[in-house]
């Protein structure tokens, strides 16, 4: 089974096990990270659309790096003019942990939920 996410502006391919580097993430070595899903496919077909509108690819973040560095040249001819610069794009390295729905953090119970729990766990 694999599956196609989106992270910023660009898709990846991933399956579960699989090491991405992804655009540069504002997370810590070790966080946990969800990116929603565009297309599964498996044995049974491929599904997308509102098929995995609630499916998430879970990933752990493994370290940031910075890409091999590119030339940028530029130069007009018969003017004398010339400009070089070098880019470096910063990344981050994911692995993938699960494909699946998402997990909604648990929600805090107020103060008046928590009165009304008790009350009828006293009046059963």
């Amino acid at each position: 089974m694999y599956a196609i996410f989106e992270n910023g502006s660009k898709q990846y391919k991933a399956s579960v096990g699989d090491v991405v580097k992804v655009e540069k993430l504002n997370a810590e070595a070790g966080a946990k990270v969800e990116f929603p899903v565009i297309l599964t496919a498996d044995e049974n077909g491929i599904c997308a659309g509102a098929d995995v509108a609630s499916l998430k690819v879970c990933a752990e973040v493994v370290s940031h790096g910075k890409e091999k560095k590119i030339i940028v040249f530029k130069y007009k001819a018969k003017k004398n003019e010339r400009k070089k610069q070098g880019h470096r794009q910063p990344y981050t390295m994911v692995k993938v942990t699960a494909i699946g729905e998402a997990k909604a953090p648990a929600a805090k119970k107020s103060a008046k939920a928590k009165k009304a729990e008790a009350a009828e766990a006293a009046a059963e």
